[in-house]
């Protein structure tokens, strides 16, 4: 895939960034390696290695999967500022 000056506009004004006519060849550059970059990534063998958590080698703490504290709706409903039939009650945002 190829990013010419075009499609280097297009995506700085859709992440709102002002571009100047003269710095799109760069930015269309850029995104070119960017790209490349990626392109070589897609071709790494990654058979047989295990996914990593971290940089550094750890274990994740596992822990039982249970309740500890709850069965306390009305506790948690009295710092709503709108509870309704044991809910929570937010204003309508969508039409």
């Amino acid at each position: 895939m190829s990013i010419d000056e075009s499609t280097a506009a297009k995506v700085a004004s859709l992440a709102r960034i002002r571009v100047e006519a003269e710095e799109l060849p760069a930015l269309a550059a850029d995104f070119n390696r960017i790209l490349g970059f990626i392109e070589q990534l897609g071709e790494v063998d990654i058979d047989g290695v295990e996914p990593m958590v971290s940089v550094t080698p750890m274990k994740l703490r596992l822990r039982e999967d249970v309740v500890t504290d709850g069965g306390q709706p009305e506790k948690v409903l009295s710092n709503a500022p709108d509870a309704r039939e044991g809910f929570f009650a937010v204003p309508k945002v969508v039409e």
